[in-house]
């Protein structure tokens, strides 16, 4: 095991705690903790930092920081599978988060629901639950395609990167914006091509010339295929148009078809770009686009990163008021005070240390699924509303 472990453990700090603020799996942790396994879709410098710092922040100078990531003896595979050995000060913690829920027949009934609040997929932009924050990343992505520039879009699974996204496309039809939207197919994007196919630029290419030539055959050289690229972009424009490459799951892009993106940013006919570049993402895109990894510095120079975030501030009864209006649902028949509150409290992780700010996963898709959950039990016993014992029940 690393002695890392040992650190993390003299100083009672949860490896699940480590976990979260590197944005990683506990099993990830794990076998990093125990074999000295580090996860192969990230720059291993980048992550022992990010490591480091986190040390730093939870336990000052009072650790020994000689070999951190020196394997300093072997555990037993028997407990290779383990996450965290400690006991578990809050063991609702590691179960916080809910599979896909659906309402029952029966909670359909109980509430006098005729559609799922959260179950449904969102059908226009008049369903687009918009904050402050999605406010400026949805503007941001406009302004992007419409005028140029180079940004990645960062949020936990179920943040609403992809509704954004259809958002901006839906944007675009619905204005008669004269935007071309490139989005090369990303069904089996992995970073390596063990794990599935990497998306290098060879592929992007044949995307735009996919999109913007569709009757012209791709060259086979490289050097003419790319000349070919640029002067389908360059007549495109001087016809009135702007071009966005979208690409989402870019967390999976390998660090080399980062990098080429920037060539791709800069196409150019005069003093106008020719390519606006949007990536959508997981938090690890921002690790790899963290200005601390040297291989990716071009690209960090040039792109804004922008952060999708939980539904903080007040915007937790926002969102519920506006997912329950759209189906004609007074928010208060059914849930109570005590039920958001309660919803608030299982989704959020405090700090386990004095001085370490807590972790919210008051995400879209966390919400309704706890919700939907606590509705299906309220309605199986017979409870009016959903209140803050039923959630904690769940």
């Amino acid at each position: 095991m690393l002695k890392l472990k040992t650190i993390l453990s003299n100083h009672k700090i949860k490896q699940s705690t480590l976990a979260s603020h590197l944005s990683l799996s506990q099993a990830t942790v794990a076998q990093l903790l125990n074999h000295g396994q580090w996860p192969k879709s990230l720059v291993r410098k980048d992550l022992e930092a990010a490591i480091v710092c986190f040390l730093y922040e939870a336990i000052a100078s009072d650790w020994d920081s000689e070999n951190l990531f020196e394997i300093v003896n072997e555990v037993d595979q028997s407990c290779s599978s383990t996450i965290d050995p400690e006991p578990q000060a809050n063991p609702e913690e590691e179960n916080m988060l809910l599979r896909k829920q659906g309402l029952t027949q029966v909670t359909r009934k109980h509430f006098s629901l005729f559609r799922d609040p959260f179950g449904e997929e969102v059908q226009s932009h008049d369903e687009v639950f918009v904050s402050p924050d999605i406010r400026y990343v949805r503007e941001a992505m406009f302004q992007t395609a419409k005028h140029g520039g180079f940004m990645a879009v960062v949020g936990e699974s179920g943040a609403g990167k992809s509704t954004l996204r259809r958002d901006l496309i839906d944007r675009i039809q619905r204005e008669g914006q004269s935007i071309v939207v490139i989005e090369p197919y990303v069904l089996a994007l992995e970073d390596n091509d063990i794990k599935g196919k990497t998306l290098k630029a060879g592929h992007i290419a044949e995307a735009i010339l996919a999109t913007l030539a569709p009757l012209e055959n791709p060259k086979r050289s490289p050097e003419a295929r790319f000349r070919q690229l640029h002067r389908a972009l360059r007549d495109s424009r001087r016809a009135g148009h702007s071009h966005v490459l979208i690409i989402e799951e870019a967390h999976a892009l390998p660090i080399p078809t980062i990098k080429h993106l920037k060539r791709f940013f800069e196409l150019e006919d005069g003093f106008k770009k020719l390519l606006s570049i949007v990536l959508i993402g997981q938090p690890e895109l921002a690790m790899k686009l963290s200005e601390q990894n040297q291989e990716v510095r071009e690209v960090v120079q040039r792109c804004e990163v922008v952060t999708l975030a939980p539904l903080i501030d007040g915007q937790l009864e926002a969102y519920l008021k506006f997912k329950l209006d759209r189906i004609g649902k007074p928010m208060a028949e059914l849930i109570d005070a005590s039920g958001i509150a309660a919803v608030r409290e299982r989704l959020t992780i405090a700090g386990q240390r004095k001085g370490q700010a807590e972790m919210s996963l008051l995400y879209p898709l966390a919400v309704g699924n706890l919700l939907t959950a606590a509705m299906n039990k309220a309605a199986e016993y017979g409870f009016p509303l959903v209140t803050g014992d039923v959630v904690k029940g769940v």
